[in-house]
């Protein structure tokens, strides 16, 4: 399964969003003050977010396509992962999900519309 997106969580995504447009020259496009798409704005790869006390995971995430985001969290459950966020919506009208492994790294799950 190839990797579909990534999201940096972070306490302070300003100063996170300076150092990775610096170093790796990604441009970097601020949705708001709490989100920003990072590489090409008409296909970006992933995104940098504030993390605030509820966030779900702090830190990098990598998410893959799933045709099903509730058999694919059903599926890691059992395998002994926990669910660390619900699906949501997303703007472009696809679906998102998190959960942790057995060893507490943060994995995310996309599902298209």
């Amino acid at each position: 399964m190839t990797p579909v997106w990534f999201d940096v969580s972070t306490p302070d995504a300003a100063r996170a969003r300076r150092f990775y447009g610096e170093l790796f020259g990604w441009p970097v496009t601020a949705i708001d003050d709490t989100y920003a798409l990072i590489g090409d704005p008409a296909a970006p790869g992933g995104g940098i977010g504030q993390a605030g006390p509820d966030s779900p995971y702090v830190g990098l995430v990598v998410y893959f396509d799933v045709p099903s985001l509730e058999e694919a969290l059903s599926k890691a459950e059992q395998l002994g992962g926990k669910r660390t966020l619900d699906p949501v919506g997303l703007p472009d009208g696809n679906r998102m999900a998190v959960f942790t492994d057995p060893d507490g790294n943060p994995v995310g799950l996309r599902q298209r519309a």
